[in-house]
């Protein structure tokens, strides 16, 4: 099993000097596994481009891509993906490292030829306390699908975290890879894997495998400000449903909650909803088409994915 690990990086050079090194010992604990790592730099202006090729001379299976501008999470994953050789292609962030031997047990899984994906327990340190974190749940519930967090004794899960699982690389093609509408983050890996599944791959949770991931020291919270992440999330939400949910049930109860959910918004004021409702539908001529492409691909129902994950 040949590996490749993407991370992709903005402004993250105190994090990179850091979690680097510790990705790179535990790799070298496999010395008969062909093994790299590629950061995609998305247009930093921390000197961490400065930092990757000093790295580069101590790591000599360490390659660095750069953004020339800030391009967002999708596009630099795709593009550290597509110049990767590994058969599995491990994401991590810049902000989460491996917890010991994390390899042996991932091998075991991809034994398993329609295994897509295998999302790792993330020991989350969110204000000081630390939370397990990786396995995800969702149901549709009127017009979008409302995710959360599952207990992390089950293996079956939603989504694969695009910042600590890894992925087959030939599954990954065949998928299309990251959905770059997301851009420049989150829901993502959510939409990935929910694609996955559709059509008939396998994406489990394997707490075997731990990462800790430092949540505060993030790029996003240094970049963006609260209203605008909001903003983005609820793009996030109406373009997924829009790409993903076929069931014909689900189109129209998206289509008649649409008033409940404006008016919501209105009586708490809450305007990102607004905007980002703005921001996907004038995508909206390119998502129906991406998502007449993906349903080629789909063998199963929207509620025959939601309905086996519990």
């Amino acid at each position: 099993m040949n590996i490749s690990v993407v991370i992709p990086n903005y402004n993250g050079k105190e994090l990179l000097n850091k979690n680097l090194p510790k990705i790179f010992q535990e790799l070298d604990k496999y010395n008969d596994l062909e093994k790299e790592v590629i950061v995609v730099d998305d247009g930093s202006d921390d000197e961490s481009v400065f930092l990757l090729k000093e790295l580069s001379k101590k790591y000599k299976n360490l390659k660095f891509l750069e953004n020339k501008k800030n391009l967002g999470f999708s596009t630099s994953v795709n593009k550290g993906v597509k110049a990767s050789s590994g058969e599995i292609v491990i994401l991590f962030n810049t902000d989460t490292y491996p917890d010991g031997d994390f390899l042996k047990p991932l091998a075991e899984d991809f034994e398993d030829l329609d295994l897509f994906a295998v999302g790792f327990m993330d020991k989350s340190i969110e204000n000081g306390q630390e939370v397990l974190r990786g396995r995800g749940l969702g149901n549709w519930k009127r017009g979008f699908l409302i995710h959360r967090r599952g207990e992390v004794n089950k293996t079956n899960t939603l989504w694969a975290n695009g910042g600590s699982s890894a992925f087959r690389k030939s599954i990954w093609e065949k998928l299309g890879g990251l959905n770059e509408f997301y851009n420049p983050f989150y829901w993502e890996d959510i939409d990935l894997s929910y694609r996955a599944l559709k059509s008939g791959y396998k994406v489990i949770f394997e707490s075997k495998i731990i990462v800790y991931h430092e949540h505060e020291k993030g790029a996003i919270r240094k970049k963006y400000s609260p209203f605008q992440i909001k903003t983005i999330s609820y793009k996030n939400q109406f373009i997924f449903v829009w790409e993903n949910a076929t069931d014909f049930n689900l189109q129209i109860q998206h289509l008649l909650y649409l008033p409940y959910h404006f008016i919501k918004a209105l009586t708490r004021g809450d305007w990102a909803f607004f905007l980002g409702l703005f921001k996907a539908f004038i995508l909206l001529p390119k998502i129906i088409k991406s998502s007449f492409e993906n349903q080629a691909l789909f063998k199963k129902s929207d509620l025959e994915i939601t309905k086996n994950i519990q």
